[in-house]
């Protein structure tokens, strides 16, 4: 049996970066979420309760036919994935409301990039206790209240995969190799 508030235990701990979806409300940015992440080979983590199930079709459209190869670890609530927060490496939370921009920070290996639900991000209680790990991503106009969470998580992750790399990590991506 796994750990308890585990749903699936897909995790597989030699990744260096986790990508966290907090009650996710939308299937087409999960599906595309887990596309990103099978790309730059991060795991993703989905905190329960999610708006959608995972069997729906149109999440397996967003992610194609990687989505069998994503293999998220499914979280039974906030609470249960918390505890193995600090597991997992170094948490930034991404959200409009953050004063520091994430350009500006440099990611260490483990780390855990965490986003909040589409409609409404991280709960205040939650940004309250992790105020100080707060991430933004800049906007110039001021009536754009957020970008979008497929988004958001492209840019974060190859942020951080660009960073680790022109630091001279172990980060190797794959070659595409071109098929005859």
């Amino acid at each position: 049996m796994g750990e308890p508030g585990v749903i699936s235990t897909n995790m597989q701990n030699a990744k260096p970066l986790h990508l966290v979806l907090v009650h996710p409300e939308i299937h087409g940015n999960t599906g595309n979420v887990g596309r990103t992440c099978l790309a730059a080979g991060a795991q993703l983590h989905l905190v329960h309760p999610l708006g959608f199930s995972l069997s729906d079709r149109y999440l397996k459209r967003a992610g194609l036919d990687y989505w069998q190869h994503v293999k998220p670890v499914e979280w039974a609530s906030w609470e249960n994935f918390e505890t193995s927060l600090p597991n997992l490496g170094e948490a930034f939370f991404f959200s409009a409301e953050g004063k520091r921009d994430f350009w500006d920070l440099t990611y260490p290996k483990p780390c855990v990039l965490l986003f909040g639900r589409e409609g409404g991000g991280f709960s205040e209680s939650l940004r309250e206790r992790y105020r100080e790990r707060l991430v933004r991503l800049p906007m110039h106009d001021t009536k754009v209240r957020s970008i979008n969470l497929a988004t958001s998580v492209g840019i974060a992750v190859y942020e951080v995969l660009r960073q680790w790399r022109s630091m001279h990590s172990v980060y190797d991506p794959p070659q595409n190799t071109p098929k005859d």
